[in-house]
């Protein structure tokens, strides 16, 4: 039996954005009601003051991008506060969005051989080239925050054309709901986002989607639930029950016949201000099946499980691009911040299974595949890279 959650009320930051969805629904549907918490919902507009508050203990936890807490707890951002995980949010969600011009150039540059996220990065690169030799300005891409999936897996897409990330462009931070008004304003020429941003520059007609996460990174881990290692180590049973409780959400959000109720409450007026249309499109399960991927993934294929190895790449991504020294212990580090331990407890309370290994490797599934786990075989989904690489964390 759990033991009983040594605080009750927590307040739990949020960005607006459609993989906010666990958080929210987990209040909307009772499930932390069911573990005995009451939450309330901070709806935040910044990366970093979504980082301030929780290091300031105004939230007790609250959704992260996947490299914030490795990044606080190395003091690469701005604080040094050791942060941990026990829950990976969801998989995929980001798109890369470039504005009609560069689109119609691109189109121009694209080679008939050349497909998908690739073809358009070797495009790209032979727009900057042209743009270089006319003296024309760099091109202007922005991603959420330093320290973001978006920055690491737009600059991995940029590297495998070839093209210098800081030094053949401009790369900027923009905040999610801010990205659309850059594109429009022309001070930006693309940007790499989450669900629903780049459906509604597709709505209003101000850029088109050329590439996916998963396109890049296939079933990668986007966003997770962050908490101070102070504050789950006073409250280690409360810490349990929030977690166990978006395991619930999870599991109800990846049923096909719940996502349009998702949709709503994210779209009621209070999370997400965008046209319902593109929150729902955002959310409705394979949406982006084909070219673009599976789209949002919840909880299929082990997306909770916080993987320690998965750390590990992010890391090694800020040892890559100059954020991180080369001398710092990556494998440490992860499985400091990233506790697959912490997340087979709570599964545990809900019944839902969890991987028996903290590492596995990325980059070596083209298609669907299984591993063993509590409770039997857990089905996987592929984890490729756009360049075919293959990440070992031994």
């Amino acid at each position: 039996m759990a033991a009983l959650p040594e605080k009750n009320f927590l307040r739990v930051g949020i960005m607006p954005l459609a993989d906010s969805a666990p958080i929210v629904v987990a209040q909307a549907k009772g499930f932390f009601a069911r573990h005995g918490l009451e939450v309330e919902i901070a709806l935040e507009r910044a990366w970093a003051a979504v980082r301030d508050k929780l290091v300031a203990e105004r939230l007790d936890a609250a959704q992260l991008l996947a490299p914030m807490p490795l990044a606080a707890t190395l003091g690469l951002d701005a604080v040094q506060v050791p942060m941990l995980t026990a829950l990976t949010l969801n998989l995929n969600g980001n798109s890369i969005v470039v504005a009609n011009a560069l689109h119609g150039r691109l189109q121009a540059l694209r080679r008939p051989d050349e497909h998908g996220a690739l073809g358009w990065a070797q495009a790209l690169r032979r727009v900057i080239e042209v743009d270089r030799a006319s003296g024309r300005p760099s091109a202007v891409f922005a991603h959420v925050y330093p320290f973001s999936t978006h920055n690491y897996e737009l600059r991995y897409w940029l590297a495998c054309a070839g093209i210098r990330p800081d030094h053949d462009l401009n790369l900027i931070a923009v905040p999610p709901p801010q990205a659309v008004a850059q594109l429009e304003a022309g001070r930006i020429d693309g940007f790499c986002v989450g669900a629903p941003w780049a459906e509604v520059a597709e709505t209003l007609g101000l850029g088109r989607r050329i590439v996916s996460s998963f396109q890049i990174w296939n079933n990668s881990p986007e966003k997770v639930l962050g908490v101070t290692r102070a504050w789950a180590q006073a409250h280690p049973a409360t810490h349990l029950a929030l977690v166990a409780a978006i395991i619930e959400a999870n599991r109800w959000l990846d049923r096909a016949e719940n996502r349009a109720e998702a949709a709503r409450l994210l779209g009621d007026g209070r999370y997400i201000d965008a046209p319902p249309a593109c929150i729902a499109a955002a959310l409705q399960p394979g949406a982006a099946e084909g070219e673009f991927g599976p789209g949002l993934v919840f909880d299929a294929g082990a997306a909770g499980f916080p993987w320690v190895s998965q750390a590990q790449w992010f890391l090694q991504q800020m040892r890559r691009w100059h954020a991180l020294p080369a001398d710092a212990d990556c494998a440490a580090v992860a499985a400091a911040v990233y506790r697959p331990d912490l997340y087979r407890l709570a599964a545990q309370q809900v019944g839902a299974a969890a991987p028996r290994e903290d590492r596995k490797s990325e980059g070596t599934h083209a298609a669907a595949w299984t591993l063993g786990g509590s409770g039997g075989t857990i089905a996987m989904g592929p984890d490729r890279f756009v360049d075919g690489a293959v990440f070992a964390p031994t």
